[in-house]
C-alpha cells in the first residue's frame, strides 16, 4: 500500500517531492522520487511494505520504462510463473504490471486481479489506471501545458493545477490511445429462472467467498481484521481465523470500538470468543470524537454528515489496529452486494429496482465508503482490504437474484431478522460459522452500533452555537474542512453523496 505523483512534461522536482511529502501517511516506510532518462516525467512514491518488503521500492525502471503503484495484486505469483520468473527483478506485486504491460496483449490490464491504481510510463507514453470498483485512487489534472497524476487530493492542494478529476474505478487512460472502460459492472439477477436451486446457490456463494478472503490475506507480513460485531466484519473474522488455522499460524488478531458498554463492543467480544481470535478494543468518549473531527475530515476529503459519522469509528480502529500490524481485512461491500441498508427493506415487493440500486452503488462506491475506508485507514499507514468486492465474488453475487438478498420473511421464523430480510443469503451460506443470535442480529450502521452517533451528539453540542441540526452539523463539517485546505472548493466539489442518481422502487 503506497502513496504516488507522478509529473508528466513538467520537470519539477521540488512540486513532485513537495506533492509527496502531503501524503506521505500513506507510505511510511520509504520515499524515493525518480526520472526516466529520454522521458518527459517524473514520479515520486512513498511505500508501506507488505509485499516484497526487502526488494519492492519504487518507482520501478526498467530499460524504457517506469511505474509507481499503489494496492496489492493478489494473482502476482500466477502472473510470475506464466510470464516468466527470469524477466522479474524483485518480489515485488507491483513488478507484474509492468511485464504484463509489456506483453503486448490487447487486454493485459484484465489479467490483474487485486486492489490497485499506477501509473506507468515509457519514453513517450503514459497509461493510468484504476481497479474495477476504484477501492484504489488516483487523480489527474492540468498543469502548464503538462498533467500530475496523485493518489490522493490533498497533493494537489496549493498547487495551481486545473480540471482535477478522478480516473473513473475500471478506467485507462493511455496518452497514445485515449480512454478505455476495461471492467463493467455486471447487472444483478431480479428473480430466480425456473429451476433455480437456492441451497446450491448458497453453497456455491460459500465457496467463492472462502476463496475470496484466503486471496486477499496474501502478504509477507500479518493480516488483522476489523471486527465490529455484525455480519459482515464477522463472516470475514470467522473465515480468515479458519485460513490462519490451515496455515499452521496462531489466532487472527481482530480490532473492535465503541463507546462504554456500546452493543458492536459486546457482539465482537462474543464472535471473537466463539472463532478463536486474539481480540483488542478501544472505547471512546465525546471528547476523543471532538478531537479526532479535524483530523478526520482532513483525511477524509470530504464534508458528506454520513461519510464523517462513519469515518470516526474506522479511525478508532485504525489507531488500534496499526499499533499491532500494517493491514487489516474489512467488510465492506457486502451492503451493496447483499442488500443490507436499511432503506433497502423498501425494495422487498421491487426486485428488479432492488437489482439496479444494488448496481448502482457498487458503481458509487469509489467515492463515498471506499473512499472512507482508504483515506482514513491510510491516515494511519493501515493497509484495509475489502475482501466481499474480489471480482469473482461480485460477479457471482450479482448473479443471485436481488428477492433472496432481501427476503419476505416470517418474523418467528429462526432464520428472519424480521418481515423482512436483508442479506438472507448471505447469512445462509454462512449460518453455520457463527452462533444464529449473532448470524439472524439485526443490522445496526457502524456508526449507531458503536455508539459513535450518541458521542457525536455530545461532541456537536459543544461545538455549534443553536440548535444541532443535520444542517449546521453539516456546516461545522464544512467549516472545518475549508480551515484545513488552500483550495477547499476542489476537494468539496469531488466529494460523493449517498443518494446520487439513486434507483428508487415503485
Amino acid at each position: 500500500m503506497c502513496g504516488f505523483v507522478c509529473l508528466w512534461n513538467i520537470n519539477d522536482k521540488t512540486l513532485a517531492e513537495g506533492m509527496i511529502d502531503k501524503i506521505a501517511h500513506r507510505g511510511p516506510d520509504e520515499a524515493h522520487v525518480a526520472t526516466l532518462p529520454g522521458a518527459p516525467v517524473m514520479m515520486a512514491h512513498c511505500r508501506l511494505s507488505i509485499i516484497g518488503p526487502e526488494d519492492g521500492a519504487q518507482p520501478i525502471r526498467q530499460t524504457d520504462d517506469m511505474l509507481v503503484a499503489n494496492g496489492e495484486i493478489y494473482n502476482h505469483a500466477d502472473l510470475r510463473a506464466i510470464l516468466g520468473e527470469a524477466a522479474f527483478e524483485t518480489a515485488s506485486d507491483s513488478e507484474t504490471i509492468l511485464h504484463l504491460f509489456r506483453s503486448g496483449q490487447a487486454r493485459w490490464i484484465d489479467r490483474l486481479d487485486g486492489m490497485f491504481a499506477f501509473v506507468l510510463a515509457t519514453k513517450d507514453r503514459i497509461i493510468a489506471a484504476r481497479d474495477p470498483l476504484g477501492i484504489k485512487p488516483l487523480y489527474v489534472a492540468r498543469l502548464d501545458g503538462g498533467v500530475i497524476f496523485a493518489s490522493e487530493l490533498k497533493a494537489f492542494d496549493g498547487v495551481p493545477v486545473e480540471g482535477i478529476e478522478a480516473i473513473p474505478p475500471g478506467h485507462l487512460f493511455d496518452s497514445r490511445d485515449g480512454w478505455r472502460q476495461w471492467y463493467r459492472t455486471p447487472q444483478g439477477a431480479a428473480t430466480a429462472e425456473p429451476g433455480f436451486n437456492i441451497g446450491h446457490a448458497s453453497h456455491e456463494l460459500r465457496l467463492v467467498l472462502e476463496t475470496a478472503v484466503a486471496k486477499w490475506m496474501v502478504a509477507d507480513v500479518e493480516i488483522g481484521s476489523f471486527l465490529s460485531g455484525g455480519l459482515d466484519s464477522s463472516i470475514i473474522a470467522a473465515i480468515a481465523q479458519k485460513v490462519r488455522a490451515a496455515q499452521g499460524l496462531g489466532p487472527l488478531k481482530t480490532f473492535a470500538v465503541g463507546t462504554q458498554g456500546s452493543p458492536d463492543l459486546i457482539a465482537a467480544r462474543a464472535v471473537a470468543e466463539h472463532i478463536g481470535a486474539d481480540h483488542h478494543e478501544a472505547v471512546f468518549t465525546a471528547q476523543d470524537v471532538v478531537d479526532a473531527l479535524p483530523h478526520v475530515i482532513y483525511h477524509l476529503e470530504s464534508a458528506d454528515v454520513d461519510l464523517v459519522r462513519s469515518a470516526l469509528p474506522t479511525l478508532f480502529a485504525a489507531r488500534i489496529a496499526r499499533a499491532q500490524l500494517k493491514a487489516v481485512l474489512t467488510g465492506e461491500g457486502a451492503d451493496e452486494l447483499f442488500a443490507g441498508y436499511s432503506y433497502h427493506h423498501g425494495y422487498a415487493d421491487d426486485p428488479r429496482a432492488l437489482a439496479d440500486e444494488l448496481t448502482r452503488s457498487l458503481g458509487t462506491m469509489h467515492n463515498i465508503n471506499l473512499q472512507r475506508v482508504d483515506r482514513v485507514t491510510m491516515s494511519e499507514s493501515l493497509e484495509a482490504r475489502t475482501p466481499f468486492l474480489d471480482r469473482d465474488l461480485i460477479d457471482f453475487a450479482q448473479s443471485i437474484p436481488a428477492e433472496l438478498k432481501m427476503r419476505r420473511t416470517d418474523p418467528d421464523a429462526p432464520d428472519t431478522t424480521g418481515p423482512t430480510t436483508e442479506k438472507w443469503i448471505l447469512r445462509k451460506a454462512c449460518e453455520d460459522l457463527l452462533p444464529a443470535a449473532l448470524v439472524w442480529r439485526k443490522k445496526a450502521q457502524f456508526d449507531e452500533g458503536s455508539g459513535t452517533v450518541d458521542a457525536l451528539s455530545s461532541a456537536l453540542a459543544s461545538l455549534i452555537d443553536g440548535p444541532v441540526t443535520r444542517q449546521s452539523e453539516g456546516a461545522l463539517y464544512e467549516r472545518i474542512l475549508r480551515d484545513a485546505y488552500v483550495n477547499p472548493d476542489r476537494v468539496l466539489e469531488a466529494a460523493g453523496t449517498w443518494e446520487a442518481d439513486r434507483v428508487f422502487a415503485d
